[in-house]
Parts: structure tokens; C-alpha cells; sequence
């Protein structure tokens, strides 16, 4: 399983204007390894799926492969 903060810059990387409903989380991504991390009143897992809800927007090959990765990571 590859590190959360990892994840968040192939993200940034691949997707150039990033939903701003989805920036803090990506942001949060970018600082925990792990979704048992905590990130200030939360979790890795709950920065994960709050992500997620708002990464709608970011389509293609590397979104749905990432997309699927980070779902497994938080199942």
C-alpha cells in the first residue's frame, strides 16, 4: 500500500485545476501517511472519503486508478 501523502502529489500532478470543494482535503492528503493518521479533529480515513465526495470532477485513467486505490485503502 503506498503512503497517503504520496497518492496526494500524483493527484496534484495529474489534476491541474483541482474542484475547490476538494482542495483542503488534497492539502490534508499531502500531510499523513496512513489513513490511522490523525489530521487535527480527524483521520487519514475521513480526509480520504470527504476527498472523495468532492473529487467527482477529476476524471480519466489516473483519477478512476487512484480513485479505486484510496476506496480500498479506507474499506
Amino acid at each position: 500500500m503506498r503512503n497517503i501523502s504520496e497518492i496526494a502529489r500524483e493527484i496534484r500532478a495529474d489534476w491541474t485545476n483541482v474542484y475547490f470543494g476538494a482542495k483542503p482535503y488534497l492539502q490534508a492528503m499531502e500531510c499523513i501517511h496512513a489513513p490511522s493518521d490523525p489530521y487535527y479533529a480527524d483521520n487519514g480515513k475521513t480526509i480520504i472519503l470527504y476527498f472523495l465526495s468532492n473529487a467527482s470532477t477529476w476524471r480519466g485513467d489516473t483519477a478512476k486508478r487512484i480513485k479505486k486505490e484510496l476506496r480500498e485503502m479506507v474499506d
